[in-house]
């Protein structure tokens, strides 16, 4: 009897950035990489997810970081050419680049789409440069604006990532942002609310930033201006512009991360597992505590989360009848209302058993 495999989405971390920008927590180094080591390293763990999972489908890889884009497009190439080689990459597979201005100019994202590039996630954060000099970013609004017309030109899938809620911002200086975008055209678009963490420079200042009903307020007018539909908690696209990768893993599909920094869900042999690239962790998950990131990762997205059997054993449907203006059920998805949303962590708390 033949054995069904199930299809796998690729994580792949690239850790390495030309400054750390003085709000970020995430894993990476502002530091001359070795990008032959870097690709060795890479290219083995994917040769070691192959000896273990076989060669699944792929129907998704994720270049993220860290800053993609610095990335010899070389090197690039023959990471991509060594999961075609371990496993199936779907004919219409997205593989998405992230990117920051300043690192990749025409000729160079010509050359990245020739070796696979079929969306490009740029981190624009602002479109005022003296919130990006705040910000610690190395680029200008201008930059920004011609890689983004770039992207477009080449008529690849196209994502821009935005920072609201720095100090002094308030609803109009959101809608002014909106407008921005607006203007741009972007088909797909991220709005992150800016937050401190305790490890970063910004942690280590004392900034006044907005209050929580300020920072609500905001995340309001984005609604009310952008010219995208929410599709999740904090990103925005047309229908044919959702990014897959995403959408995959907020639907509880298997994802491999590979490198270090990068964080997996595999499921193989019937189980789930708990997975961190670079070989830093591979350890069993019980099925409700998968099926509670199913519904955590689910509920943030419009269409909710998917009632599979798992997650269908964990909810407590008694709370649920008894809150129909946070929470509603619709066909087999669990979905949040406009006002479950904004009381999104709240409810979570509620919704299991």
């Amino acid at each position: 009897m033949p054995v069904m495999r199930q299809p796998h989405n690729i994580y792949i971390h690239v850790p390495f950035c030309i400054s750390k920008c003085k709000y970020c927590a995430f894993f990476s180094t502002a530091r001359q990489p070795d990008w032959d080591k870097y690709c060795t390293n890479i290219c083995n763990e994917i040769q070691q997810w192959s000896d273990k999972l076989g060669p699944v489908n792929i129907p998704t890889i994720f270049f993220g970081g860290g800053t993609p884009s610095l990335m010899p497009t070389g090197i690039f190439a023959k990471i991509i050419a060594k999961i075609s080689q371990c496993f199936h990459i779907c004919p219409d597979c997205e593989i998405t680049l992230e990117s920051n201005p300043g690192t990749l100019d025409a000729a160079r994202l010509d050359r990245f789409i020739a070796a696979g590039v079929n969306r490009l996630s740029v981190g624009v954060q602002s479109l005022d440069d003296g919130e990006l000099e705040f910000l610690g970013r190395r680029h200008t609004a201008d930059e920004a604006l011609r890689l983004i017309n770039a992207a477009q030109a080449r008529n690849i899938k196209l994502s821009a990532d935005f920072i609201y809620g720095l100090p002094g911002h308030t609803t109009e200086t959101v809608a002014k942002l909106c407008r921005g975008i607006n203007q741009i055209g972007l088909g797909h678009c991220s709005l992150y609310e800016l937050t401190i963490e305790p490890a970063t420079p910004f942690g280590k200042m004392n900034l006044a930033m907005p209050s929580n009903s300020d920072m609500a307020d905001m995340y309001a007018t984005i609604g009310e201006c952008l010219h995208l539909p929410r599709y999740e908690v904090s990103n925005y696209a047309t229908a044919d512009s959702q990014c897959r990768h995403n959408a995959n893993i907020w639907d509880g599909m298997p994802y491999i991360g590979i490198g270090r920094g990068a964080a997996g869900r595999i499921y193989t042999d019937g189980r789930w597992f708990e997975q961190m690239g670079d070989n830093a962790l591979f350890a069993p998950i019980s099925d409700d505590a998968r099926a509670t990131e199913k519904i955590i990762t689910g509920m943030r997205t419009m269409r909710g989360v998917k009632i599979t059997p798992d997650v269908e054993r964990i909810i407590d449907w008694g709370w649920v009848g008894n809150n129909p203006l946070l929470i509603q059920k619709h066909g087999d998805r669990l979905c949040a209302t406009g006002h479950g949303i904004l009381t999104l962590e709240h409810m979570l708390l509620q919704l299991t058993k």
